[in-house]
């Protein structure tokens, strides 16, 4: 039942991403090119009606994690306290931004709410790159000092960075050259699959402006690309070891090149659809392929002390876990309803659906 409820758990956190990703990259979007009032209304329309409800995949994989495997949940969210606190900051000012922007006509007003929607979006998008590069370096789990844990086995804290802002000090930061680096990846990222999205849902005069940037930022995102992998030697000695004692793996790193290198027809594309298929694609496997080549993994040790946690050791009762099966059957339904008839009522160009305008 492990592997169930890691296989949903990720899912869920893949469906967030894609979904809540493309707000924060239309966020990124207002926060550069959105220069008329004109434009800033297509993003905001753009994602108006959907943007609270991606954010509910968040909370919903927070409560699955927090059942399914309550000892990573204790881990994660005592040793990343100041980062989710951030996090929690930034999530609050970018719905702010967008709720409040449209309740005073006032041209300094809507600056204001303006620049926390879109530095909260950029910021959020950096935060999470950063979590990731996180899980992946791994951190002090114990809190070794001289070889000698002073803490429990799962129990960890980190600052905002070290001194050396390097990932392999024995005091870590959240922030070092390493977790900087899947940082700005998420940037480009996301502000690719943003801009996707607005190309998609709108026919805004940004549209094509937008392609082009696209088509830009997919050659930056190819090298950062390269150089992360290329770097993964430094902190994991031998990354691919999964993918070669288990070949059907690499069927993610297939679909994450598949969506990389659709990006670049993005200006030829007929269905305005197919730009953010092809990024949807790229988070997919991009993020699947990461957690498949650290699994069964969750949060590595850096010192050789205490165990790495693996789904295997952080998780629940196998008796609480069958029982969740009954429950989240029921409530996977309840959702698959909402989001067709979400998506539905609510398909096609959102120019003419206004928001924030009461």
């Amino acid at each position: 039942m492990e592997l169930f409820w890691y296989i949903v758990l990720m899912t869920m956190l893949a469906g967030y991403v894609i979904l809540d990703g493309y707000d924060f990259g239309a966020g990124i979007i207002h926060l550069f090119f959105a220069k008329t009032e004109k434009d800033k209304k297509a993003i905001t329309n753009a994602i108006g009606p959907f943007w609270d409800a991606n954010e509910v995949w968040l909370i919903a994989s927070g409560g699955v994690l927090f059942f399914a495997f309550p000892t990573l949940y204790a881990s994660a969210f005592s040793g990343f306290y100041l980062p989710l606190m951030m996090i929690l900051w930034l999530l609050i000012f970018r719905a702010i931004g967008l709720e409040l922007r449209g309740q005073v006509q006032n041209t300094m007003w809507e600056a204001i709410w303006d620049k926390a929607f879109g530095i909260s979006s950029l910021l959020l998008a950096l935060f999470f790159g950063v979590a990731l590069g996180n899980v992946v370096r791994g951190v002090n789990l114990g809190h070794v000092v001289d070889g000698v844990s002073t803490h429990e086995a799962h129990y960890f804290f980190l600052p905002l960075w070290n001194p050396s802002f390097s990932p392999h000090a024995v005091e870590l930061g959240v922030i070092d050259w390493f977790t900087l680096l899947l940082g700005i990846i998420s940037v480009v990222t996301l502000a690719i699959h943003g801009a996707n999205w607005i190309i998609f849902k709108t026919n805004s005069d940004l549209n094509e402006k937008l392609k082009q940037v696209v088509f830009i930022l997919n050659f930056v995102l190819v090298g950062l690309v390269i150089v992360s992998i290329a770097i993964w030697h430094v902190i994991e000695p031998n990354p691919f070891h999964n993918f070669i004692d288990n070949p059907l793996l690499w069927i993610f790193p297939i679909i994450m090149l598949t969506g990389l290198f659709g990006l670049f027809k993005v200006k030829t594309y007929k269905k305005h659809g197919a730009g953010f298929l092809c990024s949807s694609l790229f988070l997919f496997g991009g993020l699947t392929s990461t957690v498949a080549s650290i699994f069964p993994k969750v949060l590595p040790s850096t010192n050789t002390v205490n165990p790495d946690l693996t789904l295997y050791s952080v998780a629940a009762d196998e008796y609480g876990l069958n029982v969740g099966v009954y429950w989240f059957a029921i409530a996977a339904v309840l959702v698959a309803v909402y989001m067709y008839i979400q998506y539905k009522v609510f398909s096609g160009k959102m120019d003419d659906v206004g928001y924030g305008e009461h």
